[in-house]
């Protein structure tokens, strides 16, 4: 497997991390003896990265899987040649993924002080690696995030995870919205992978119809004034790049009948089955043919038409669409 020299290092610490905690557990006088089969992987996994052959399968010696690498660096087979037995286990856990990713998604439809908020989530495959969230603030905004992780599989959903917990604890602590986005960005940066990112936008809305809005290198949101449909195009760069980004913050009013709309890129690159793309622009049509700012009729219509677009083409990538509306 061709590696970096920061990604080889990045492996090496997890391993030498793990190592030195098994030697821990291991001193235990009740010590588990599957212990000591763990720590001759790991040795075995160091060597491998010695003699350049760590991250090769062992029975193809084919690259295996970077996101599995990531979430499990001693593993020695790739997929394919995985046991029925194996397959199974994996297909368990990945269910049992899927069931967590579910319960951290908030509610579907809401209504907030004069907002109205829905969206639609949709996985490419068991798990996903888009991010939404909607979060009540304690003076009675409301913050909601919508991104996107690079990579997709398991190793984008448990980093989609990441970053759940990681809005949600700097919400709690009320530092603003540009200070969020440089805080998260920092830590997602030294806790993964240096060709791991998310694009993402986040936005708080208040009470009296304003919006802060912040795009790290998100597909630009959509806003719907008095029936005109306009983009948003101001863009930073996505989170975890640099570890020390700054990020600028754009202010909307919305009034009655006004909405927003956000879209991952598995809505605008979503292919029918001649290969053909969706865009941006078509998107922007449906929106500017609805005379009912209604946030569920907004999602509705957007839902139908990327449904009609695709047809029976086969999804290759995760899709969310998100509506705010302003009652």
């Amino acid at each position: 497997m061709a590696t970096t020299p920061v990604i080889d290092s990045f492996y090496r610490k997890q391993l030498l991390s793990r190592r030195k905690r098994i030697e821990q557990a291991s001193r235990r006088s009740d010590a588990p003896s599957h212990l000591g089969r763990l720590l001759t992987e790991v040795d075995n996994a160091l060597g491998k990265m010695d003699d350049g052959s760590y991250g090769i399968c062992e029975i193809c010696h084919e690259p295996v899987e970077a996101d599995r690498l990531v979430a499990d660096p001693i593993v020695r087979i790739c997929l394919e040649h995985f046991t029925e037995q194996e397959r199974a286990a994996l297909e368990r856990d990945l269910e049992l993924a899927a069931q967590v990713q579910k319960t951290l998604l908030p509610e579907k439809v809401l209504r907030r002080d004069g907002w109205h908020i829905c969206f639609h989530y949709e996985p490419a495959g068991v798990v996903s690696g888009d991010y939404c969230d909607i979060v009540d603030a304690a003076d009675g905004s409301v913050y909601f995030i919508v991104g996107d992780v690079s990579g997709k599989g398991l190793a984008a959903s448990m980093l989609m995870a990441h970053l759940h917990a990681m809005f949600r604890t700097l919400i709690s602590v009320e530092v603003p919205l540009c200070c969020m986005l440089e805080h998260a960005s920092r830590v997602f940066a030294q806790s993964t992978l240096p060709n791991q990112y998310a694009t993402l936008v986040c936005g708080r809305a208040a009470q009296d119809g304003s919006i802060e809005l912040v795009n790290a290198g998100h597909p630009a949101p959509l806003v719907l004034h008095q029936g005109v449909v306009g983009e948003l195009g101001v863009s930073d760069l996505p989170i975890g790049l640099f570890a020390s980004e700054e990020f600028s913050v754009n202010t909307l009013q919305l009034e009655s009948g006004d909405g927003l709309v956000i879209y991952s890129d598995g809505v605008s690159e979503a292919t029918d089955l001649s290969g053909i793309e969706y865009t941006p622009q078509r998107l922007q049509k449906i929106l500017g043919d609805r005379r009912d700012c209604d946030a569920a009729a907004l999602l509705s219509a957007c839902r139908e038409d990327l449904s009609r677009f695709r047809g029976h083409a086969r999804k290759n990538d995760d899709v969310t669409l998100f509506v705010l509306s302003r009652l």
